[in-house]
């Protein structure tokens, strides 16, 4: 069996349910990088090729519906379309890349990994970011990085309202304008280390040919970490 499935293999939802091609990619595969599996016809499927735990390469010739590659942990993953809610949502490692756009919180929860959308995300882009990077080519919606923990988010285009609403240790590059900061949300400097920091995630998420000296960098005035009654109204 693990013979069979170090080539490539096709799984087309138009021939096999979900559950069957979930269950394929979760076959308990040998240590390699050569497993590949092409997934056609996805209809929009929700939940597709999620808890994956092996490191292959899994791509997907169409639009995924909701918690698409949920999970993860090792596969690389590609969307050669766009995406529902929820797209690598509690990713631990491993990496997933988006052809098109997002839909709402993209990268929620995610604990490790790189998730690069070549399109725009919609609203709460990386809300409970525990870990990881998310690169996003174009915008992002409101509320994104809400109560972020620690992670990195890049934005390539512009943010929209309340950006890093209550965020923790998170960080936020951005190379557009921003509508408006969430609470305790503040711009600060960008050193000579965000930069090299920008660069290696740029890099990773083949972006290399954006100047890094053209973003902004955003995070935590640390003022919401202890309740004090003056900050009431930011509560």
């Amino acid at each position: 069996m693990n013979n069979l499935i170090k080539n490539r293999v096709i799984l087309g939802l138009d021939e096999l349910s979900l559950r069957e091609v979930n269950a394929t990619l979760q076959v308990n595969i040998e240590e390699t990088d050569d497993a590949y599996f092409q997934i056609r016809n996805p209809k929009g499927a929700h939940a597709l090729a999620c808890g994956l735990t092996s490191p292959m390469l899994v791509e997907i010739d169409g639009h995924a519906g909701y918690y698409c590659a949920g999970m993860n942990q090792r596969a690389r993953l590609i969307v050669n379309g766009n995406v529902g809610q929820g797209v690598a949502e509690n990713m631990m490692s491993g990496s997933v890349r988006v052809k098109g756009n997002a839909s709402q919180s993209a990268g929620a929860t995610m604990h490790g990994g790189l998730l690069v959308i070549d399109g725009n995300a919609a609203a709460r882009c990386g809300i409970s970011l525990k870990g990881g990077d998310i690169v996003v080519k174009g915008n992002v919606g409101h509320m994104s990085m809400f109560m972020a923990q620690t992670g990195r988010l890049v934005v390539i285009g512009d943010a929209g309202q309340a950006l890093g609403d209550s965020i923790y240790e998170a960080r936020i590059y951005v190379r557009g304008k921003v509508d408006s900061l969430g609470a305790d949300c503040v711009e600060k400097d960008m050193l000579e280390k965000h930069y090299d920091e920008l660069r290696q995630l740029l890099g990773q998420a083949e972006c290399s040919e954006f100047n890094v000296h053209e973003f902004r960098r955003y995070g935590s005035a640390r003022k919401l970490y202890n309740f004090k009654a003056e900050n009431i109204s930011a509560y």
